[in-house]
């Protein structure tokens, strides 16, 4: 998933929060900046997901939704001076970038 979020006033602010909190809890990981994936396993996973996605969206801003296999996650080249323990790639099934 990527997204742009407005954080101009205090309400823009505090929705971005939340919406950041929310993928947290639900289980995303950072990859960077506005940039969260999601293990997921299968079609159905994706689709439930991409529901509570939507259903906790803030009112303003831009959200991407990427659907991704494992296999092409793992040909993502991290280019980097150093690697730390947060860069390195996590075994899974099926990854959703959202």
């Amino acid at each position: 998933m990527f997204f742009d979020l407005p954080v101009k006033t205090k309400k823009e602010r505090r929705e971005a929060a939340r919406f950041r909190n929310f993928l947290l809890t639900d289980g995303y990981h950072m990859i960077q900046y506005s940039v969260y994936a999601r293990v997921c396993n299968g079609a159905d996973a994706v689709e439930k997901h991409r529901a509570r996605v939507k259903n906790n969206l803030p009112d303003n801003g831009s959200v991407r939704l990427l659907v991704i296999t494992e296999k092409q996650y793992e040909s993502i080249d991290i280019l980097l001076g150093r690697l730390c323990e947060e860069d390195q790639p996590f075994q899974c099934e099926q990854l959703s970038i959202f």
